[in-house]
């Protein structure tokens, strides 16, 4: 069955705050940027609006800032942008290998650091055409009363699947947001919640303007990595994926941070893994946080692949991704 898109307007700003009155002027507007989830979910009858704000054409969202501050990428930004400055590449390797396995090329192309951060959860109950939909009743997270994955339950459990924000948040990323109230910022942590229904903190009319990367979060002595588990080896969206960075301290511990996507309805670091001692069985500690992630992941039915199998392959993949690392700190 053919699905067209609804007509709509789109609004074209020349800065942040255009983009923010644009939006109070017509609150049920949305914001574009690369526009390569909003408008797939647009034509599947998933958003329903008659304007968008396209903010593609504000020069304060376009912009990467390296340097001894730190690092500062605008929302603006293409993923293609990211993964092709050497500075990135250098210095904050998890963030451009984790571009690098979002979608294709020419979605790369387009799509936008600030629109992988706040891409809509995904659940095979929910990402399927109006009929297929409207046939087993819609869900909790559109029209619906239940949850299909976790019928027993009140929340819904789609999956957060953006690559981007794990490995932003192994190098302690805040993010900046601007909206009616002004700018503010917050750990990037903090902008989302465990609700595949509600699962960004932002206030009405807000969106995300800037990541930021302090100095005292960039580290000589620091390597990091992304890997995920997919269907196909390029395009798909992650059944699971991880980042991991690890650190030598001055006494010559290796510190190691590590956050999840893919298996909850927000991406999350790693809790409880302590540095791993020079001396002490670095094999047995890695698989220590193999079994840390086990226990912290909660992957349900939101893909046609098995909850255990997700919980099992992103494990392993930090376990596996955390030795490589370590090695590779060894050689500096």
């Amino acid at each position: 069955m053919t699905e067209l898109m609804p007509e709509f307007e789109i609004v074209r700003p020349e800065s942040v705050n255009q983009a923010v009155a644009a939006l109070t002027a017509r609150p049920a507007s949305r914001f574009l940027a690369g526009g390569t989830d909003l408008i797939v979910n647009m034509r599947r009858g998933l958003v329903e609006t008659d304007t968008l704000v396209d903010l593609t054409g504000i020069p304060e969202l376009r912009y990467i800032k390296t340097g001894n501050t730190g690092l500062s990428i605008g929302a603006g930004v293409t993923l293609r942008e990211v993964t092709t400055n050497p500075e990135i590449r250098s210095r904050y390797a998890a963030i451009a290998e984790a571009c690098d396995t979002i979608a294709g090329p020419g979605h790369r192309s387009a799509a936008t650091v600030g629109g992988n951060l706040c891409l809509d959860t995904r659940c095979i109950y929910y990402n399927q055409s109006h009929w297929w939909r409207k046939s087993n009743g819609f869900c909790l997270k559109y029209k619906g009363d239940i949850c299909h994955v976790a019928p027993a339950g009140n929340r819904c459990r789609a999956a957060f699947c953006g690559d981007l924000a794990p490995a932003l948040l192994v190098h302690g990323a805040e993010v900046e947001l601007a909206g009616p109230g002004g700018s503010r910022r917050m750990p990037l942590a903090d902008l989302y919640l465990e609700d595949g229904d509600n699962h960004l903190r932002l206030e009405p009319g807000e969106f995300v303007v800037a990541v930021h990367i302090e100095s005292q979060n960039i580290q000589n002595s620091s390597v990091s990595a992304y890997a995920k588990v997919r269907h196909r080896g390029a395009i798909d969206f992650p059944l699971a994926g991880v980042a991991v960075a690890c650190r030598k301290t001055d006494e010559g511990a290796i510190e190691v941070t590590a956050a999840l996507t893919g298996t909850n309805s927000r991406p999350f670091l790693v809790e409880g893994f302590a540095p791993v001692t020079p001396g002490s069985d670095r094999a047995a500690a890695f698989m220590d946080l193999e079994k840390l992630v086990q226990k912290q992941v909660s992957p349900q039915r939101t893909t046609s692949t098995a909850s255990h199998y997700r919980r099992l392959a992103v494990s392993a993949l930090a376990r596996r991704l955390a030795t490589n690392l370590a090695v590779a700190l060894d050689r500096t």
